[in-house]
């Protein structure tokens, strides 16, 4: 919405329009009433909805409602209980009068996506989700467009929730949760519409949603006691908030000025998003809640000993389908994952279904389903980005879809990537956040901030690809065909998860990191005050980074692996990475004011290379004591030290170092520092080129000695002074070597037959 008015006074309009959006949504329930039938005639209701957006006159019946509303934000913060206490009798429309808010969404969403092990489901189940977080919800209040299908299921299932809905009551959506505003007499039946909607149209995944009605002050002024003058304020809190369980609710105050500001920051609409998460949790963990269903029973389709079972051996098959692939035994719940699925890549069209779906008459159609390829297309054919979609798209035309791990890695020799990112730093900025606007504007900029960021980076480090020397039955025939070489199962929020081919991973997860942190900036308000230069958060040249300026950033874990590696094994390998990334960035940020991204990484030429997790198998192999302790590899990196990794790759190829020497190298981290450093130094003087370029982006780079003032280096090792330990980003160098490009070579044929040294 906001992306092209990048200047201060495009951040002040959007905020304007942010800001009346809200209004009017409050102004209507506020209108409505309190009971199940608007308190005036709904056509006065609609009247005064268009003449708010339309910044006209509302009309008489509604015009001191609309005025308590807009009074609503112009009030300042009562520095005292007795001011607070003349607010409710000054306004007692904003103190008497309440107002539904309902928070919910998807949960165990890794386990419904995951839960079949082929991709085609896989695609399907993040498909169908994107589809009830994107479309069926919003539907609800008419946004993002009127959906007939939605509409009659809310006419059949809660017959008056759909007339009192309308899409300014929309808080945000994108993320894969929900937060609106409803008339309070709807509370309940908004979250159960939310609830239902997705079992009734994923039949397993888990959802949970919870409401609740607040006074309209309270949306200023966070929660408050039915007797005012019994609520705990600013006064109370000077008095008591060295008390640990006071500390424990606002926070540890450094000063007076600071403990005034977390008490504003927390008394405030934040509170009662607060609230609202902490009975999502209570729901979601069983909790009976009333005049609600209860949740402790999920959606459950017992099978039976002699009755086929579905692919994934959990349900009772409906039927085998022979016109696919295998002939599988498809339960319910995998016919919609894989017919969505399809739709999504685009193998069938949505308006001429396949017989093996239709001779199965259920009473279920798979309805606005959209492809991530489709919404990349739609990036690159903007104005804005017509050089780089002519830098992508180049001659090639009639692109299709990837439709399996296969056929992405036939663009990297067999290998594939998966990526993972998630935000850093979310759960702490939004404490600040004080009103509905401010919640509304943040979850626009982070979808939006995040979804550009992966297009951009797919766009510029991918081309389509043509399909070659593929022999399975399943796609020979598609050899020729040109194709995105990538899958993006999914994009919520600041959450994102691709397969791309493992040549272009690296470059393409630090792209996401850093135009995360640029559209951000551009948007405005995300940046750092007093923002001070981080360079001892870096290994590689710390002088030569630019400092992290957004409050905001991504950490990203990237696992590079053969294609046919299980799915289920590579998406748990990937998410310990990100929260080895997202670990190293919290302790950069503690320990040296870095706010920027972090990745993790590891190159997996084998499945059985880990048997254990990822910080046991890097504890008990990679770290030795010997007289010194030494780590035997340097990940994660942030983002520049990523950049400078790739280039040291480079370099190593320019200067045409033998690869046998590498694998040696790597075999000597074992045996000690001295050692190591003694055949790094005999096999270099060996070399005829580029010891030069050698000596600038490795040892002087990455392996400055202990002592600043000290000359010469401890290639290929490097100090960490905090730490007391040698670690080396040697053992990764030669891990990735293959995977990276120089100068737009192809890369080397013997790839598959790349030693394992485990």
């Amino acid at each position: 919405m906001l992306y092209g008015l990048f200047n201060r006074s495009g951040y002040d309009l959007y905020m304007q329009n942010s800001a009346s959006s809200i209004a009017t949504g409050i102004a209507w329930c506020l209108a409505w009433g309190e009971g199940r039938e608007p308190q005036f005639d709904i056509n006065v209701l609609w009247e005064m909805r268009r003449a708010l957006n339309a910044g006209e006159e509302v009309p008489a019946e509604v015009k001191q409602i609309v005025d308590r509303v807009q009074q609503l934000e112009k009030l300042e913060f009562p520095e005292t209980l007795e001011k607070l206490s003349e607010l409710t009798k000054k306004y007692p429309v904003l103190w008497e009068s309440k107002i539904g808010l309902v928070y919910g969404g998807a949960t165990k969403i890794k386990q419904y996506v995951f839960e079949a092990a082929k991709l085609p489901d896989i695609r399907g189940a993040s498909a169908l989700l994107d589809r009830i977080n994107l479309v069926d919800i919003p539907a609800f209040f008419g946004e993002p467009r009127k959906s007939v299908s939605v509409s009659e299921w809310l006419k059949e299932n809660f017959p008056k929730l759909e007339a009192a809905l309308i899409k300014e009551l929309l808080i945000y959506y994108k993320g894969g949760n929900i937060l609106a505003f409803c008339p309070a007499a709807f509370v309940d039946d908004l979250a159960d519409a939310i609830e239902k909607r997705y079992t009734h149209e994923t039949l397993t995944a888990n959802s949970c949603a919870i409401g609740e009605s607040f006074r309209l002050l309270e949306i200023r002024f966070g929660l408050l006691k039915q007797s005012i003058e019994n609520t705990p304020w600013l006064d109370w809190y000077h008095k008591n908030y060295n008390q640990p369980l006071v500390q424990a609710y606002f926070g540890f105050p450094a000063n007076e000025l600071e403990r005034i500001q977390k008490f504003k920051n927390h008394k405030s609409f934040n509170e009662l998003t607060t609230k609202l998460a902490v009975l999502f949790n209570q729901r979601r963990s069983g909790n009976d809640f009333p005049n609600r269903p209860s949740r402790r029973y999920p959606p459950m389709f017992e099978t039976h000993p002699y009755l086929r079972r579905d692919e994934s051996d959990r349900r009772s098959a409906i039927a085998r389908i022979s016109a696919l692939s295998g002939n599988p035994s498809l339960s319910e719940s995998l016919v919609r994952k894989r017919i969505v699925g399809q739709i999504a890549k685009r193998e069938i069209l949505k308006d001429n279904l396949p017989n093996w779906f239709i001779n199965l008459n259920l009473d279920w159609q798979p309805t606005g389903i959209e492809s991530w390829v489709t919404k990349f297309d739609y990036y690159l054919a903007r104005r804005e980005n017509s050089q780089l979609a002519s830098d992508y798209y180049g001659d090639c035309s009639q692109i299709k879809e990837a439709r399996s791990l296969r056929e992405i890695g036939n663009a990297s020799k067999g290998f594939v990537a998966y990526i993972y990112a998630d935000g850093n730093n979310m759960g702490g900025y939004i404490q600040q956040i004080q009103t509905p606007q401010e919640y509304k504007k943040f979850s626009e900029d982070i979808f939006q901030a995040t979804e550009q960021s992966v297009y951009k980076a797919l766009a510029q480090y991918l081309k389509p690809h043509q399909l070659n020397n593929l022999t399975d039955p399943d796609n020979e025939n598609r050899n020729g065909c040109w194709i995105h070489p990538f899958e993006i199962l999914a994009i919520g929020g600041d959450d994102v998860m691709l397969i791309v081919p493992a040549d272009r991973a690296l470059a393409i997860a630090k792209t996401i990191g850093e135009e995360f942190e640029n559209i951000l900036l551009q948007t405005g308000g995300y940046r750092l005050d007093n923002n001070r230069p981080s360079y001892s958060a870096h290994r590689y040249s710390p002088e030569k980074a630019i400092p992290s300026e957004c409050k905001l950033s991504m950490s990203v874990g990237v696992l590079i692996t053969a294609e046919d590696t299980p799915i289920y094994y590579a998406q748990n390998l990937t998410n310990q990475l990100l929260k080895s990334a997202k670990k190293t960035g919290k302790k950069l940020k503690k320990d040296a004011g870095y706010f920027g991204g972090t990745i993790d990484f590891l190159v997996m030429k084998s499945v059985t290379m880990i048997s254990s997790n990822i910080e046991s198998f890097r504890d008990e192999g990679l770290t030795l004591d010997r007289g010194a302790k030494l780590k035997l590899y340097a990940a994660p990196y942030t983002l520049h030290e990523i950049g400078g990794l790739l280039e040291s790759v480079k370099v190593l190829k320019k200067a045409e170092f033998p690869k046998s020497q590498l694998y040696q190298i790597r075999s000597f981290l074992e045996r000690g520092k001295q050692t190591t450093i003694l055949n790094y130094r005999y096999f270099r003087t060996r070399l005829k080129q580029g010891k030069a370029e050698l000596k600038a982006e490795f040892e002087d780079a990455w392996c400055k000695p202990k002592k600043p003032e000290n000359s010469g280096n401890l290639a290929p090792w490097m100090f960490d002074l905090k730490e007391g330990v040698y670690e080396t980003i040697w053992r990764e160098l030669v891990d990735i070597y293959d995977f990276i490009e120089e100068d737009s070579k192809p890369i080397s044929e013997d790839l598959a037959n790349m030693e394992v040294d485990s």
